[in-house]
């Protein structure tokens, strides 16, 4: 038994509460070395007689009252297996220990040591009631709770780029406004887009079926993106106007579209007024302190590009010198950005923020942004953006949920570039699945794309197939998926800022197959819970035909998935399936599991039993 892959700690993703009753845990061992693990469990003061209460092994305490429950191997990377079980402590609280069986030897692991343990070992054995050794979980108290908004776990998000969307007001456009698509974009290329755009095209998203839109910054700046913010309570004019933006958000409400601002609050841009006051006062600016400033004057001519990139002397995101760090630890920068949070929720009924560059703001902010707007809405939603491991953001006091890029390149790997193959794409995900509690994945933000990567279609080389069937992995995973404009329709695009192209609005030259695939995956996800659900179990993995068998399961409700990524047509084996009759969702034909399934390239299955 490999003993130092054993892991386990008695919080975040290793032991965490999931309801009001139900405490979650997880173990790790090194892959395939563990046949069976038992989690021992027991209230620290529940004890058949004496001890004065019994903690701890207390004098006189006999006969501790504890319960064992066999763990399920939840999920296998190439390194480690993962055990998991939910419990439910009759009192809310538990001391527990691990019991790991492998062919040659029986061990306990507790928290501070291991105990080697024989056949014969009864529930009087001594180290079996030696709680001291055992993991606490003090308390399952509801604040603890990571409380995403339930919301959440039933929406399909829509990001847009609202100056590329569509323009619907063209008395609004900037000077220079070019003719809409007329070229390839540029960082400084302005072709119009506005919030009346957003408003006369809600029947397009409604048809499609998300109910949920996430727009990049529509506040007052001076570029095309607005993640260098001039002004954080007012729309750039370019947009429109705040009645403008009230009206979308009662006519996507009324569609039952939830509406999510993205607001930076790690840096500003160089036109905001605090700014422009250090800009013009120096040293002497009262808003001097809003910022990190190592010394003036801000910017020198003569620098060092390796110990002063740009020759700047405060901090700034990327070093880019119109793009100043915000100081988030001083009170009155606090107090600022608490009340934007608060405005616009207050104000204009919006449903959720998603966080810019969140990573790089101290946690104290977000749990203080947190209570903030939770106290004007208490089911808003707080996206982060952030792109690695994100376990410090997500233990309930932060953030509901990060951008899930780390599932897009999962996925984008697999289909998209053929970097993996199917073993190495199950571990993958099953990586990001165990790094995280279960109630944090039902509320992951899972995307393929966005206004700061290249666009699906050209990730994929142009090839739809692909790129349909990188929908249908992101639809049948656990979380809130979202579609970037214009893929739904064919937009291609590189890296930034050609993923940042008009919208095409000429229903002749939208991709109108990919439309219907999309609406129609859209339309099994609402009908068929299972395929949102965080219980996932993999039947098939081929390496060599390249494809793919998993199960989705909710209580009584079981979806097989089965995906081709291969470029030849596969004659799959459904031995592996439950005898039966299926009905395969996506084309509401009847299948048998006796025998072998046609499936053509870079096409999914979708099957439920009759």
């Amino acid at each position: 038994m490999n003993l130092h892959a054993i892991y386990h700690r008695p919080n975040q993703n290793y032991a965490y509460s999931y309801d009001l009753e139900t405490i979650h845990v997880r173990l790790r061992t090194a892959k395939n070395d563990i046949e069976q693990v038992t989690v021992r469990f027991g209230d620290p003061y529940h004890w058949m007689a004496g001890g004065g209460g019994g903690n701890l092994n207390a004098e006189g305490a006999q006969g501790w009252i504890s319960h064992e429950i066999k763990m399920k191997k939840e999920a296998s990377t190439d390194l480690f297996d993962f055990w998991f079980a939910e419990v439910k402590p009759e009192f809310r609280r538990m001391r527990y220990a691990f019991i790991l069986e492998s062919e040659e030897q029986r061990i306990l692991f507790g928290e501070k040591k291991i105990v080697p343990l024989t056949d014969d070992d009864d529930l009087n054995y001594p180290y079996l009631n030696e709680i001291g050794n055992f993991f606490c979980f003090p308390f399952l108290n509801p604040a603890d709770i990571f409380n995403a908004p339930e919301w959440v776990k039933s929406t399909i998000w829509y990001q847009i780029f609202p100056e590329r969307f569509a323009n619907g007001n063209p008395a609004l456009n900037p000077d220079h406004t070019v003719e809409w698509g007329s070229v390839d974009p540029k960082h400084d290329t302005f072709y119009g887009g506005d919030l009346e755009g957003v408003i006369q095209n809600l029947d397009h998203l409604q048809e499609l079926g998300v109910n949920g839109i996430y727009f990049c910054p529509i506040f007052k700046s001076p570029s095309t993106h607005k993640y260098d913010t001039t002004d954080y309570f007012e729309i750039d004019p370019q947009f429109g106007d705040k009645a403008t933006f009230r009206r979308l958000v009662k006519e996507a409400h009324q569609r039952g579209m939830k509406i999510m601002l993205d607001a930076v609050f790690n840096h500003c841009g160089w036109e905001f007024p605090q700014w422009q006051d250090v800009l013009k006062y120096g040293e002497q600016s009262t808003y001097k302190n809003w910022f990190h400033i190592r010394k003036f004057p801000l910017i020198e001519n003569d620098f060092d590009p390796l110990t002063q990139p740009g020759g700047l002397n405060y901090d700034a995101f990327a070093f880019a010198q119109n793009m100043p760090k915000l100081n988030t630890e001083n009170p009155e920068v606090i107090d600022y950005f608490l009340e934007v949070g608060r405005y616009w929720i207050r104000e204009f009924d919006i449903d959720g923020w998603r966080l810019d560059v969140s990573n790089e703001v101290d946690h104290t902010f977000w749990r203080l942004f947190r209570n903030a707007v939770r106290e004007v809405k208490k089911d808003v939603y707080i996206l982060g953006e952030v792109w690695h491991d994100s376990q410090p953001w997500l233990n309930g006091d932060q953030f509901d949920a990060v951008m899930n890029y780390p599932l897009g390149d999962a996925i984008l790997n697999y289909v998209a570039q053929n970097k993996t193959n199917s073993s190495q794409f199950v571990v993958a995900i099953n990586k990001v699945l165990t790094d995280y509690a279960k109630n944090v994945n039902e509320a992951a933000f899972n995307l393929l794309d966005s206004h700061d990567t290249q666009r699906l279609l050209t990730v994929c080389g142009g090839n739809k197939k692909k790129a349909l069937l990188a929908y249908t992995l992101l639809m049948t995973q656990a979380g809130t998926p979202c579609i970037y404009y214009g893929s739904e329709i064919g937009l291609d695009g590189g890296a930034d800022p050609l993923c940042r192209k008009c919208m095409i609005w000429d229903k002749d030259s939208q991709d109108r197959e990919m439309f219907d695939y999309l609406k129609q995956l859209i339309h099994l996800r609402k009908t068929y819970k299972a395929l949102s659900s965080s219980e996932l179990e993999w039947i098939q993995a081929s390496d060599t035909g390249s494809y793919l068998i998993f199960k989705k399961q909710l209580n009584d409700e079981i979806i097989y998935v089965i995906l081709n990524n291969n470029n030849k047509s596969q004659l799959i084996n459904l031995s592996s399936l439950p005898e039966g009759v299926y009905t395969e969702l996506l084309t509401n034909t009847e299948v048998n599991t006796k025998g072998t399934l046609p499936v053509k390239p870079y096409t999914a299955w979708i099957l439920k039993k009759i």
